[in-house]
């Protein structure tokens, strides 16, 4: 009776222990991303998190604007469990949205405080400035200084040899636009893009796009954030960086933990949310010359890098770009896109 007894005890026991733990939430050696970072640039950093803790990156690349479509179209069932890079217009519009799940990093305790989400939700990772990036080679053969002023982009040498993207699909162009618009007031600022457009080549989709085909010969200059442009000239490119003197904007690009996604993954995101936060996660921008400021103060600069106190930034308000991103973008496409050159 007294081994029968025990028996039923321990089998309780048991099946207690099982019941207990089908109450907690499964997890996996998987981890899927939402990226709008370069694809050449952010395999690094996801290879180098499963070295180092064995969990394994399923990643989608996606412009900005894209990948905020995305995660709000899959709102009710979420594919991916962050969201990573992009300017943080795009994260303040997402957490108005309810599509982000609060989660701060311990790591952030050596990120400045004006970088910071007031919400307490989306993580800071890294900072950069709008530029021109200008084909050195296209310069040198005309014999032309580069710009130095948004005044200077208007001049007729130009005409075709411009490149952005447009503000609907990328953060980087949108980051044009509303410094345009915050630097020059609403009116100047679409009368001097319909007359920059004159001189455009091309709106690509992606914000990457546009250094890229100056890069490659086929635009003289982009407007686009410097890291973006530099990334390039490790590989051979002769791309040199002008900074508007007038001002110009810059970013702050985040990442954040979407709601409700998969749920074997949870974990899995905060540690690399806790990773690229940290002071060992952002030393690989440099590692790697991906040429972003890190935000935690402790991780070192790539040599040659711009930072924000070499430029002369505005105080640019990313709660006020992202409150009027849509209007603006829809203005955006009316007035100058749709409209026939003259």
């Amino acid at each position: 009776m007294k081994k029968v007894l025990a028996l039923t005890l321990t089998l309780i026991l048991v099946l207690g222990m099982i019941a207990c733990g089908s109450g907690k939430k499964a997890s996996s050696n998987k981890l899927t991303i939402y990226t709008a970072f370069p694809e050449v640039e952010v395999i690094n950093y996801f290879n180098e998190f499963e070295k180092e803790t064995g969990i394994k990156i399923e990643y989608n690349r996606l412009s900005a604007g894209e990948m905020l479509t995305r995660v709000e179209a899959e709102k009710d069932n979420p594919l991916a469990a962050l969201m990573l890079g992009g300017s943080t217009d795009n994260y303040i519009n997402a957490v108005e949205k309810g599509l982000f799940e609060k989660y701060q990093s311990p790591e952030l305790a050596n990120t400045p405080a004006n970088y910071l989400d007031p919400t307490g939700t989306w993580n800071p990772i890294y900072v950069g400035c709008i530029a021109f990036a200008c084909n050195a080679d296209w310069f040198k053969e005309k014999g032309y200084e580069y710009p130095t002023s948004w005044e200077d982009l208007l001049d007729e040498k130009y005409k075709g040899e411009i490149i952005m993207a447009h503000p609907a699909t990328s953060g980087t162009a949108y980051t044009v636009l509303a410094t345009l618009i915050q630097l020059m007031g609403e009116d100047a600022a679409w009368d001097y893009l319909d007359k920059l457009k004159v001189n455009m080549k091309q709106f690509t989709k992606a914000g990457s796009a546009a250094p890229n085909a100056v890069a490659l010969g086929e635009a003289a200059i982009a407007l686009t954030f410097s890291h973006d442009a530099l990334q390039l000239t490790p590989e051979g490119y002769h791309i040199e960086l002008s900074f508007p003197k007038d001002g110009t904007g810059y970013e702050v690009g985040a990442v954040a933990l979407i709601k409700n996604g998969p749920a074997d993954e949870q974990e899995n995101a905060k540690k690399f949310i806790d990773w690229i936060c940290s002071e060992k996660g952002q030393a690989l921008y440099a590692k790697y010359e991906s040429f972003r400021v890190p935000t935690n103060t402790k991780a070192p600069v790539a040599k040659g890098l711009v930072t924000l106190d070499q430029v002369n930034v505005i105080a640019y308000d990313a709660v006020w770009a992202s409150n009027n991103k849509k209007a603006y973008c829809n203005e955006f496409e009316s007035r100058i896109v749709a409209k026939p050159t003259e």
